[in-house]
């Protein structure tokens, strides 16, 4: 039962990890196990995308341990499927590592978010506005 209030509670962790998988996602076109350089003038919407996908991760995390509200859950989950979804709609399902790391981080970002979701789903506005407590 002890597992269930540990997963039941938004916890800042959940918030601070946020914020660090914004930062790989900006990142993740760097990542050294990358086997041919992205970073050219046809490919830079791949960039783009993770930079800006990473940045807005990023300032809904900061958001989130600042003052908590469901749309910052909800949009953290969508950010999460879009930056799965992005080597199919930018073409670079090719670059089989990059497919791989956004993937793995938009997956990690959605199942965050969810999880922040069910937790703070029957919370009211009175108990959202309560935290960090």
């Amino acid at each position: 039962m002890s597992d269930n209030r540990f997963f039941g509670t938004h916890r800042p962790w959940e918030d601070w990890l946020g914020m660090l998988l914004g930062v790989l996602i900006m990142v993740s076109p760097w990542f050294p196990m990358q086997v041919s350089d992205i970073v050219d003038v046809e490919r830079s919407h791949l960039v783009l995308n993770s930079f800006v996908v990473g940045m807005l991760v990023l300032g809904l995390a900061q958001l989130e341990y600042v003052a908590l509200h469901r749309w910052e859950e909800v949009a953290s989950i969508l950010l999460g499927l879009w930056l799965m979804a992005s080597p199919s709609i930018f073409g670079y399902s090719e670059e089989q590592t990059l497919q791989l790391w956004h993937i793995l981080l938009g997956a990690l970002v959605a199942l965050i978010g969810a999880l922040q979701l069910w937790q703070d789903w029957n919370l009211s506005e009175q108990d959202l506005a309560k935290y960090p407590q």
